[in-house]
């Protein structure tokens, strides 16, 4: 079984609900992809505008992504960036990231992530910030896991510090599914299915669904200390499956509900049934 990390976290993360948590601006309906081209964006004798503040620049920024002037609105974000605005800086990390507008280039993306990791003042954080900021921690420990070629080497011990920190004091689902994947694999710590399982049930719980996956399988089939509980175990799959979206991504998760859905006897599938309806309850 092999997933993407990287590729999965960045894919998780809504741009339109950092939007709303941060309490930036933002008519319904914003375009926060800067996708749409215009006339505008790509009239490059357009002269750019001349901002007040980094907070003005950030509005209109993401107000000429909303109205297809992508040239404008990426001078706009790198302005507030530079003025440290975290919300323009995680947008264009998101950008560099994805290839989204402007040339893949995951260097750039990494520093505009570390850049909200290092200015981040945990003594008096701003409360519309803290998904933008746990969202950059993640990424970092996910860059930092992998390495950017030859630019950013493998470092596993500062993965495992963003993760955790992530994981603990944001309580970021997607940062307590990586550092299980650490514990589960022993990539830069030492192997602990009963930790990782700790951490996985953290996530699963705010219906994270590899998360549920991971933990269903380890339960359904107990191993490295953690007991069987063959009827929990298909419960968080059946949860996982039904979230999955037929994408290729996902295949790896009906795969394993398929596995262990073959395996289980008629109790098993009862006792999956009683949890994924209590779950269901407590989670409306």
């Amino acid at each position: 079984m092999q997933t993407s990390r990287r590729g999965a976290l960045f894919a998780m993360i809504g741009a339109a609900a950092f939007l709303g948590a941060a309490g930036i601006l933002a008519p319904a309906g914003l375009a926060f992809d800067g996708t749409t081209q215009t006339a505008a964006a790509t009239d490059k004798t357009t002269p750019l505008q001349i901002f007040k503040n980094p907070q003005a620049a950030l509005r209109a920024g993401l107000e000429d992504f909303k109205t297809g002037d992508s040239r404008s609105g990426l001078e706009a974000l790198k302005y507030a960036a530079a003025g440290g605005e975290s919300l323009a800086r995680w947008k264009l990390a998101k950008m560099y990231a994805d290839g989204d507008g402007v040339p893949h280039d995951d260097m750039q993306a990494y520093e505009y992530f570390s850049q909200i990791v290092e200015d981040y003042d945990e003594d008096n954080p701003d409360p519309r910030e803290l998904p933008v900021v746990s969202s950059a921690f993640v990424a970092v420990g996910a860059y930092s896991l992998n390495g950017i070629a030859a630019k950013v080497p493998p470092d596993p011990q500062r993965a495992l510090a963003m993760f955790q920190y992530a994981a603990t004091n944001f309580g970021d689902p997607n940062a307590q599914y990586d550092l299980a994947r650490m514990y589960l694999d022993g990539d830069g710590v030492e192997k602990d299915a009963a930790q990782a399982a700790r951490w996985l049930h953290l996530a699963a719980d705010k219906n994270h669904a590899e998360a549920q996956a991971l933990l269903g399988q380890l339960l359904f089939a107990g191993r490295d200390g953690v007991p069987c509980q063959r009827g929990l175990g298909l419960m968080w799959l059946t949860l996982a499956r039904d979230a999955a979206v037929a994408q290729k991504k996902d295949q790896w998760i009906i795969d394993l509900y398929g596995k262990a859905a073959a395996a289980a006897n008629d109790n098993d599938k009862q006792m999956a049934a009683l949890y994924v309806a209590d779950f269901k309850r407590r989670h409306e």
